[in-house]
């Protein structure tokens, strides 16, 4: 196999521009091929199975197969076409059925097992200790001690699984970038200039000169919820949004949210476990889905009672306007003027101040002054898209780090939301330190003919959210693919992400960026002492949404038998102790669940909220040592962001921390202590 490349210092970087996507199965089959001799040679050597002849060889098998998969399904979230789509069911079945082939070899796991029996007979470093249970407890869970009937019915369910969650996405994708809302000039109340440029900007493309539009694409979706004064439009957007792939019609995910979670549950009970969270929990922090519940329930009961009085407090103002029924669709609305009136707080008077470049600015010193590093913008890498910029990352020795690829603006090819990804991970291997490839994919307003690309504070705190995966993706210094970068436990890879907003709100780390497009002026002690403020404006509100969210997730997936409901039904019934507004009869959050339903997250989005309490604990001691103290971030950068997953997460935090994690720091900063 063959991928195009191009050598820019001594890293092999992808060729985008001649990558032929109409290739790529053949490339992943003679990629697989290749693979399946270098496992034959493993089982074929006549020497008693150890870590080095066995597990190590394991690890750096089918590195091909690997990186061409993180090409395709990285462009298949950022830049995807009919081709890369029609191609995925296929693609996604045969890089199953390979890793069913490798992790149902008996032959493989007689040695791997081997090993792990006799680990004590060898000197194993912590790092390779944890690979070997890694590899070890990965043949066990994905069916190694199953019968040959079992074996053969995991695989068909992991096989069906995989193009299912593929249907997911599609669907929810097409329904997105189908939608559109045509509005005339008298359409516009109450919308700022920039959200009115930005729909005039989007009616341009979509070939409505003269008009507006507003579509589903967050940029254009959140600025119309939270400022326009035409309640009936916002009623209209708002049902458009919440019925995506839910209208039984082509695009309808109803059946294919059932199907994805009875799949998962029969792969559970055919391992042994009670229900798919049990299944994925036993390798998280949590460990339990009792231990998930409690949590949930601990943050609901402080939670609650603040979030029923930030509700009322936003109804109380609706009233003033004569609305009695508050809605879903008024939320935003009334809670941006609550903010205005209580911390006069307007997102869009700081806007000026977070133009795109000077944010990015903004984050790269944060992480110079943290860690050393110097990020050189390039224009002699290949991209996949010409808004995708490029940039060397080298360390505080000049030494080369990492790429690092940026892709800010929404399109239609790509999907909603906000991610980090990498197209090559780290690894070290005879004698080379070989360097991640490291990616972040937003989704920001684009720039229009009057103004650059300014962010709301929201988008800022998802920059650096993202850019914190990233940190902690080409921070590695791991020997193991398996254990490299962001491989961690689930419930521990938002640490580093989430712990990064914190500089967000600290005048020291804005006063590098946050300064206004035109004048240059610095963003204002006064807007900063609002911005401050604003962490705990609704943020009882703000933890029950998230609480949902988890709520909702442990409820598909600790499922025991097949669901009779309809969607609708089930999901009222798993959400009903954190209902704070009407639901919407026709609308589900179910059936456009990503994260749940196409990602990685199924019985894990707790782990959001999870990781705020490590996260507020750990920038806790940054705040009493300072917030760009050496000590503390080299402490952090070697436990934590250049650790991977080398050793259990609990390890690793009591190492930086000297304890484990309290759940006072993040109570306090969200004002939930009182």
């Amino acid at each position: 196999m063959s991928l195009p490349v191009t050598k820019v210092t001594e890293q092999e970087l992808i060729k985008f521009n001649l990558l032929d996507i109409s290739t790529f199965i053949d490339q992943l089959e003679k990629g697989i091929d290749n693979a399946k001799v270098e496992l034959n040679d493993v089982l074929a050597q006549k020497a008693a199975p150890n870590f080095e002849n066995t597990i190590e060889k394991l690890e750096f098998i089918g590195q091909d197969v690997n990186e061409l998969s993180s090409i395709f399904f990285n462009l298949n979230s950022a830049e995807t076409t009919d081709e890369i789509q029609a191609m995925a069911p296929e693609f996604s079945a045969k890089l199953t059925a390979y890793g069913n082939d490798v992790a149902m070899n008996p032959k493989l796991f007689a040695r791997v097992k081997q090993v792990w029996d006799n680990k004590d007979n060898e000197s194993l470093t912590a790092e390779q200790l944890t690979v070997l249970e890694k590899s070890y407890l990965g043949f066990v869970r994905n069916g190694a001690l199953l019968n040959d009937a079992q074996k053969e019915e995991l695989r068909a369910i992991d096989e069906k699984l995989s193009g299912t969650s593929l249907k997911f996405g599609e669907n929810v994708l097409a329904e997105t970038n189908s939608y559109k809302l045509v509005l005339e000039e008298g359409d516009l109340e109450g919308l700022p200039q920039s959200a009115i440029e930005y729909a005039s900007q989007t009616a341009t493309e979509l070939g409505e000169e003269g008009k507006w539009v507003i579509n589903l694409q967050y940029p254009s979706f959140l600025p119309f919820m939270k400022y326009s004064s035409r309640r009936d439009l916002r009623e209209t957007l708002y049902l458009a949004s919440a019925t995506k792939a839910c209208k039984e019609d082509e695009f309808d995910n109803q059946d294919i949210v059932k199907e994805i979670a009875h799949l998962r549950l029969k792969r559970a009970n055919l391992l042994g476990y009670k229900s798919h969270a049990d299944y994925v929990l036993e390798r998280r922090m949590a460990q339990s889905a009792k231990v998930v519940t409690q949590f949930m329930e601990d943050m609901l009961a402080k939670a609650k009672p603040a979030a029923e009085a930030d509700v009322a407090r936003v109804a109380a103002l609706a009233k003033a306007d004569g609305i009695y029924d508050l809605q879903a669709w008024d939320f935003s609305y009334y809670a941006e003027k609550l903010k205005q009136k209580e911390l006069n707080l307007d997102e869009e008077k700081i806007k000026p101040y977070f133009e795109l470049n000077n944010t990015i600015n903004g984050v790269f010193n944060v992480a110079r002054i943290l860690y050393g590093y110097d990020f050189e913008l390039r224009d002699d890498i290949e991209i996949y898209h010409e808004d995708v910029l490029t940039y060397e990352v080298k360390d505080r020795d000049g030494k080369h780090k990492a790429f690092f690829y940026a892709d800010f603006f929404p399109r239609k090819g790509k999907r909603q939301g906000a991610w980090m990804t990498s197209f090559k991970g780290q690894y070290k291997k005879d004698g080379k330190n070989y360097r991640p490839h490291i990616s972040i994919v937003c989704n920001f307003s684009k720039p229009t003919p009057l103004q650059p690309a300014l962010l709301t504070f929201n988008e800022v705190t998802t920059l650096f959210h993202e850019f914190g995966h990233a940190l902690h993706g080409m921070s590695s210094e791991c020997t193991y693919p398996s254990v490299s970068g962001t491989s961690v436990f689930w419930d521990f890879v938002e640490l580093p992400s989430q712990i990064l907003e914190n500089w967000c709100y600290e005048k020291e780390a804005l006063d590098f960026f946050a300064r206004h497009h035109n004048s240059k002026d610095l963003i204002p002690d006064e807007e900063i002492n609002k911005i401050v403020k604003s962490q705990q404006f609704l943020e009882g509100y703000n933890t029950m949404r998230q609480l949902s969210f988890g709520y909702l997730d442990m409820g598909w997936h600790t499922i025991t038998e097949e669901v009779a409901d309809s969607v609708f039904d089930f999901e009222k019934a798993a959400l009903d102790k954190t209902a704070l507004l009407p639901k919407v009869k026709e609308g589900s959050t179910s059936c456009q669940f990503a994260h749940i339903f196409k990602g990685g997250y199924s019985s894990g989005y707790y782990s959001y909220k999870w990781a705020e309490v490590l996260d507020a604990d750990a920038f806790e001691l940054f705040k009493q040592e300072g917030i760009f103290n050496q000590e503390v971030a080299q402490a952090f950068y070697d436990h934590v962001l250049s650790a991977g997953g080398s050793e259990h997460p609990s390890v690793l935090y009591e190492r930086f921390r000297g304890r484990q994690p309290k759940v006072d720091a993040l109570l306090h900063r969200a004002g939930l202590d009182k």
